[in-house]
């Protein structure tokens, strides 16, 4: 639309400035050659206006002071004697210069007059009309390569329009296809789209988060065979002992006893479980509750004080070593549940053996290193052992009475207050797991 009118508009505007200030100097130099008469009749007008040069213009009307035509250039069916009284005609008897021009049909029509004064008196009035078709014919022929021009683009457009609508619709139905096939389930889906645009990176963005979905729903499902699994062990072993008690005629006072604690061993490893669940279960909702400031210290000592006993029964030496000011934002239960988790395990391994523990500031953080002299774990397992419910050795570690989910707990609660746990392998042989909280602010480093 705007091709269509704006130059068309431009163009004729600028035709009609271009005839109007044409026709008027026309018009300016027909009064001249008669402004020196003192009045007009058709003889000096006629005399005048032969001198006058060829101006091209369609129609020449020279009138007296009363409107009657005393000359007139149309061959045929002139006004001479005749009284006219064009709008312009009335004006210039005015004494106003009048100018106008319009388009129409096809053709230009200018018209301009003025007045013929002679010692300030108007005696006169000079008439000039113009019909152009040829500029008319230039400015139709403009319009007709505008309009040619348009519908190219317009089909252009058109095909542009149709081309990537295709493409933009079959993308957008690809990514559709593959949200369903994710909602129904499966996972493993990827949305195949090419390209670099928006959508494209779309379905780049929508395959990470299905890889992500993937390797939730993979853990998710592991998470609960295992779960299941290690509750189904004691609950089974409950159920072996209570039906051998119940199956058994004349069983004696003392092995029914034996029975009864075996049951309730397993009934504790099964609360245990339960406990540790709940408590990942937390962890992986979020729900926290608000850190304070906590010195690690008293902890690890009253942790060292509970394990004293354990230890001795499995003929483990304990020693610690600890600085002062080791203060870090968390809650004491969760510095304890790390502590404890980490130096059970230590002398769960190390029997006969030795556990240490170091507790200081590095680098703006506080360190805790706990270190046994066990038979360690090969290296291929270490990336593995934060993972929930994974053993090195599944015998050994139920018959340790473990759950397979202390350390991740601890993995879990550490990174969730901003700090790291790392193992390495000992090169005398044992483990040491080392976890760094960052140092609560304000505190003193020592």
């Amino acid at each position: 639309m705007l091709l269509n009118t704006y130059p068309l508009a431009a163009s004729r505007d600028m035709v009609f400035r271009s005839k109007e200030t044409t026709m008027q100097s026309s018009v300016s130099v027909m009064v001249y050659s008669l402004s020196g008469l003192d009045r007009l009749n058709e003889e000096n007008v006629a005399a005048a206006m032969a001198v006058v040069e060829e101006t091209g213009l369609s129609r020449i009307l020279v009138t007296d002071e009363a409107g009657r035509v005393l000359y007139d250039t149309r061959e045929t069916g002139g006004a001479v004697g005749s009284y006219v009284f064009f709008s312009e005609i009335v004006q210039a008897l005015m004494g106003y210069d009048a100018s106008s021009c319009i388009y129409q049909n096809g053709a230009f029509r200018s018209r301009a007059s003025s007045p013929v004064l002679y010692q300030n008196r108007i005696i006169g009035a000079v008439y000039a009309y113009e019909y152009d078709t040829e500029q008319a014919a230039l400015l139709e022929g403009l319009q007709s390569n505008l309009l040619k021009l348009s519908a190219m683009i317009g089909v252009v457009v058109l095909a542009l329009s149709l081309i990537l609508s295709v493409a933009l619709t079959k993308k957008i139905g690809r990514l559709l296809t593959a949200i369903r096939q994710v909602r129904e389930g499966a996972y493993s889906h990827r949305a195949d789209i090419g390209g670099h645009d928006e959508i494209a990176q779309i379905g780049e963005e929508f395959n990470s988060l299905t890889d992500r979905l993937q390797t939730t729903e993979n853990a998710r499902r592991r998470f609960v065979s295992d779960a299941s699994h290690e509750l189904k062990t004691p609950l089974a072993a409950i159920r072996l002992l209570s039906d051998s008690i119940l199956q058994t005629e004349d069983i004696d006072p003392s092995t029914t006893r034996e029975f009864v604690m075996d049951i309730g061993q397993e009934a504790e490893r099964l609360s245990r479980i339960t406990e540790d669940l709940l408590r990942l279960t937390r962890l992986d909702s979020g729900v926290l509750d608000a850190p304070t400031e906590v010195d690690v210290l008293p902890v690890l000592e009253q942790v060292m004080r509970m394990m004293g006993l354990v230890a001795q029964e499995k003929g483990v030496e304990m020693t610690y070593d600890a600085a002062e000011g080791c203060v870090v934002q968390a809650t004491r239960d969760e510095i304890h549940q790390v502590i404890y988790n980490l130096v059970d395990n230590a002398v769960k391994y190390s029997a006969g053996g030795a556990v240490q523990v170091s507790l200081g500031i590095e680098g703006g953080q506080v360190a805790l290193a706990v270190a046994d002299n066990g038979p360690g774990i090969p290296e291929a397992d270490l990336p593995r052992i934060f993972e929930r419910f994974y053993r090195v050795d599944k015998a050994r570690s139920r018959a340790a009475g473990g759950t397979g989910l202390g350390l991740s707990i601890v993995s879990d609660t550490v990174r969730r207050r901003g700090g790291t746990v790392e193992a390495v392998n000992r090169p005398q042989g044992g483990i040491v797991f080392t976890v760094c909280w960052p140092l609560a602010e304000g505190s003193v480093t020592v």
